[in-house]
Formats: structure tokens, C-alpha cells, sequence
């Protein structure tokens, strides 16, 4: 169990340590124990460290370089990802629309893809940043670990809304009609 935990929050270390109060993908209505919800982040982003440490050989001088990329990249990516979150539900809603506007929808996808856009250009910006003190090994390994971290995050997020959505009872069945015999 212990190691279960462990693993949990080594995974989650990179989302949880730049985000900001609000922008945790809670539950409207559910609000987090704030200084709980900082502890586990300020756990989180030590084991990420120790991780990403360990697992590139990293010295004590690519750490602290590391660590100040992620957090002014993560720092700019917090934006873009509330709004893209937001560009996302408003999508959906006016798909689920009983006749959604073609010219909002159209709007809507321009948006996101531009959206989607900006994050790669970061990431390839931040991948720039890291050229400057950390071999082609060490980035590799980095990019790895962060893809799987990302993966995971995606699946945990994936179960969470499953978890949340309201469970309806089964429809009653429907009551077959008689035939009546020919007269």
C-alpha cells in the first residue's frame, strides 16, 4: 500500500505542483481542505524531484535548473489549460444543443486547436530550455517519464468522471402490447 502510494504521488507530482486553488478539476461544490490540498502538492512536487533525479542522474545543479524550467513553463501553460477546459465545455454543451450554431461550434474548434498549438510550442521552448543542461540521454529520459506521468494523470482523471457521473436507475421495462387474434 505504501509503495501504491508512493507511486500515486510521484505520478501526480508534475500536475499538482503548479496548480493553482480552483484548478484542480474538483467537483463544483466539493471545496478542497486548502492546507491538505498544499501539503499533498508540496509532497508530490518533493518525491516528482527525487524521482526525476534519480531516474536521469541528475546533479544537484541540473536539479535546481530543471526544477525552475518546469515551474515558469508550468506557470505558463496554468492559463491555457483553464481555458482550454473551458473552450471544451462549451463545446460540448453546444453539441449536445438540439440545433447547435454551426458559426459557434466552428469558433469554438478554431480556438482549441489554437490552444493546442500554444502547448506545443511551449514544449518545444521548455525541451529548448532543458538542451542547455541536460544531455540527449537525461531529455530523453525526462520526455519519457513525463509522457507516462501524462498518461497516467489521463486515466486517473478518466476514472474520477466516471466515478462522479450520477448513476440513473435501469428504465422500467416497457410493457409489451397483446396481439388479438384475427376476428
Amino acid at each position: 500500500m505504501r509503495r501504491c502510494t508512493w507511486l500515486l504521488a510521484m505520478l501526480l507530482a508534475p500536475g499538482l505542483t503548479a496548480q493553482v486553488p480552483g484548478d484542480s478539476g474538483a467537483a463544483p461544490g466539493s471545496p478542497p481542505n486548502e492546507a491538505e490540498a498544499r501539503q499533498l502538492r508540496a509532497e508530490v512536487r518533493e518525491r516528482w524531484k527525487a524521482h526525476v533525479r534519480s531516474t536521469l542522474g541528475l546533479s544537484d545543479d541540473q536539479t535546481a535548473k530543471l526544477e525552475a524550467t518546469e515551474g515558469r513553463f508550468e506557470a505558463q501553460r496554468q492559463p491555457i489549460r483553464a481555458q482550454q477546459r473551458d473552450i471544451n465545455q462549451t463545446l460540448a454543451a453546444e453539441l449536445s444543443a438540439g440545433a447547435p450554431n454551426q458559426d459557434r461550434v466552428k469558433q469554438l474548434i478554431g480556438a482549441r486547436q489554437e490552444n493546442q498549438l500554444k502547448l506545443q510550442q511551449m514544449n518545444r521552448a521548455e525541451d529548448r530550455e532543458m538542451q542547455g543542461y541536460l544531455t540527449p540521454v537525461q531529455r530523453a529520459r525526462y520526455q519519457e517519464e513525463r509522457r507516462r506521468f501524462q498518461e497516467r494523470v489521463a486515466e486517473l482523471v478518466r476514472h474520477r468522471r466516471e466515478q462522479q457521473r450520477p448513476v440513473r436507475p435501469p428504465a422500467p421495462p416497457r410493457p409489451t402490447p397483446r396481439r388479438r387474434g384475427r376476428p
